[in-house]
């Protein structure tokens, strides 16, 4: 009993301290993942903490569950509408990216190391998946938010790129254990058993789901256990199937988290604590499973590795994956450099060792190294990166509140509150009337804790809450009516989209005669929308620009691939 004890004790304040250093790495610009694998490290038989644990079976099980409560997450909080943008891209860094980056590192790795090809292809393999969450960790700790074309390819990339991951390490495991296989019968037919079967599954499942949950009356905590229970189903029985349980998982959620559903709000919500959890407890438990000296002996060829990885392997598959697309250069630099290595190559890594292949703990001591250095050099930059290159986009969504309202047949309203400082837009501007988008109603305002009995007329002051009924859609366009600008005057709307705001279906020649710019090679009866979207060709995001002689033009609301709004950018005098 009093082992019980202790165990709980060490892993309760472990947990704690964890959680709370997420405070000080906010701070410093550190990725959080990499704070937690150290903690796991200094609590290990090399550390002050002098844990001996080398269970490598249970490792691999805790860190499958783990992953796939992760992936089930990401696919609740991908919404659809990014597809739109990042689909096709993602899809192809997802599939063909992960192939070119497992071959070239592959290849380097048989070289560094003095490896068989295969089992040089098979360290590629391991290492061949990103881990875009680490990333968005860093970006959202320091406030800075991705135009939606960069942050939608690296969500759902990083979502659905485990899978290829997985198919790639166990059929190269098979094809080294069982030397007579055609290796290409091999990869073939496992590719199309697990991600069929993934595929099948994992949609099948999911709209039974929500079928299933919106027929149950249960009590509310229950929801978000019945949907995470669901989904693990799902993964165990694919996974029992041949297929890829990673995919399954992740394409239910993605299902889940787009449809209407009862309680969606609260199962988001619970999902997402439960998956940064599963994150901590996870390297946490990868930390502990490393001998720290044990990584001395092959540090000097894990760098050679991980070099090849970070400057040559992810940037060559970024380049030949997006070509077709047409992003612009700034933006495959930075998802280039994106190529952040987490969880999945350290728990790949424990499939040889499960295997037992020969080499497999200096494949996994490897991996862990190549983590690490990812996570310092890339983790620490990529903020830094952002920035310089230009790429993000005022910040949007900054509700106080947020409440799903579960209205039969309007699932998509939600209750949106507000607190008025003396900066917000609406005070500031003192407008005499409000306009207010189509769907949104205002439903009560707080003034010195007591409720406003009339809103007729409506008088805001500072230190007021307003709540409003709205469409999650139109969170944007409220956003700009009570939320303060920017600390950062980069990001305020006049230093971002400009001094004016055009209509899309403006034609060039009008702009043309109001400030007497001269455009050769263009069509004069273009319109705004049409002549952005040609010249970018690509989906038009919030943020894409377009210089029209000493003007520029920049994009500021986005519709079903229709540019609505454009913010003008007049030449700054000297």
């Amino acid at each position: 009993m009093e082992l019980t004890n202790q165990i709980i004790l060490i892993a309760s304040v472990a947990l704690f301290v964890s959680v709370m250093t997420s405070v000080l790495t906010s701070r410093l610009g550190a990725p959080l993942l990499l704070v937690f694998l150290v903690m796991g490290m200094l609590l290990g038989e090399d550390g002050p903490g002098g844990i001996a644990f080398d269970d490598v079976q249970l490792s691999h099980l805790f860190g499958t569950l783990a992953l796939a409560v992760i992936l089930f997450d990401g696919g609740l909080a991908t919404p659809y509408k990014n597809f739109r943008v990042g689909l096709k891209p993602a899809l192809g860094l997802a599939t063909i990216g992960v192939l070119i980056t497992s071959v070239v590192t592959g290849l380097a790795a048989a070289w560094i190391l003095d490896l068989p090809p295969f089992e040089g292809l098979l360290l590629g393999a391991i290492v061949g998946s990103t881990d875009a969450a680490a990333v968005f960790s860093v970006l959202r700790s320091q406030g800075l938010e991705l135009k939606q074309r960069i942050g939608a390819t690296l969500e759902i990339e990083s979502g659905s790129n485990d899978p290829m991951a997985v198919f790639l390490t166990i059929a190269l495991i098979e094809i080294l254990l069982s030397d007579d296989q055609n290796p290409g019968l091999v990869m073939l037919t496992e590719f199309l058993r697990q991600m069929g079967l993934g595929a099948c599954i994992g949609l099948a499942g999911g709209f039974a789901l929500v079928w299933l949950t919106n027929r149950l009356a249960m009590s509310p905590g229950l929801y978000p256990l019945a949907a995470m229970a669901g989904g693990l189903s799902l993964f165990a029985a694919t996974t029992a199937a041949g297929g890829s349980g990673f995919l399954a998982i992740y394409l239910a959620g993605l299902v889940i988290g787009n449809r209407p559903l009862q309680h969606r709000l609260e199962i988001k919500r619970f999902h997402d604590g439960i998956a940064r959890l599963a994150q901590i407890a996870m390297f946490l438990m990868l930390g502990l499973l490393v001998t720290p000296s044990e990584l001395l002996p092959v540090a000097t060829q894990s760098l050679l590795f991980a070099g090849v990885l970070i400057f040559l392997a992810r940037p060559l598959a970024v380049l030949v994956c997006l070509l077709p697309f047409r992003f612009p250069w700034r933006e495959q630099v930075f998802i280039g450099w994106v190529g952040l290595r987490g969880a999945v190559p350290i728990i790949l890594a424990l499939f040889p060792l499960l295997a037992g292949l020969p080499h497999a703990q200096m494949y996994f001591n490897v991996v862990f190294f190549v983590v690490l250095v990812s996570l310092v050099i890339q983790g620490w930059t990529v903020a830094g990166l952002a920035r310089r290159l230009k790429l993000e986009v005022p910040p949007t969504t900054h509700v106080v509140q947020r409440v799903e309202l579960d209205i039969p047949g309007l699932q998509e309203l939600e209750l949106v509150g507000y607190r008025l400082t003396d900066n917000a837009p609406i005070l500031v501007e003192k407008r005499p009337e409000l306009h207010l988008p189509k769907r949104t109603r205002i439903v009560a305002l707080l003034r010195d804790h007591h409720l406003l009995e009339s809103l007729d007329p409506l008088d805001p002051l500072p230190g007021d809450y307003l709540y409003l009924m709205a469409d999650p859609q139109d969170l944007t366009e409220l956003d700009r009516l009570f939320v303060p600008p920017s600390e950062s005057t980069h990001l305020t709307d006049l230093a971002f989209f400009g001094e004016f705001v055009l209509n899309g279906e403006a034609r060039l020649c009008d702009l043309c005669a109001a400030y007497g710019v001269k455009v050769e090679h263009e069509s004069p009866e273009s319109t705004l929308d049409t002549l952005i979207r040609r010249h970018l060709s690509a989906h038009p995001v919030v943020g894409d620009r377009l210089q029209i002689g000493r003007l520029e033009l920049v994009v500021r609301e986005v519709e079903q691939d229709r540019v609505i709004k454009v913010g003008l950018k007049l030449p700054s005098a000297h």
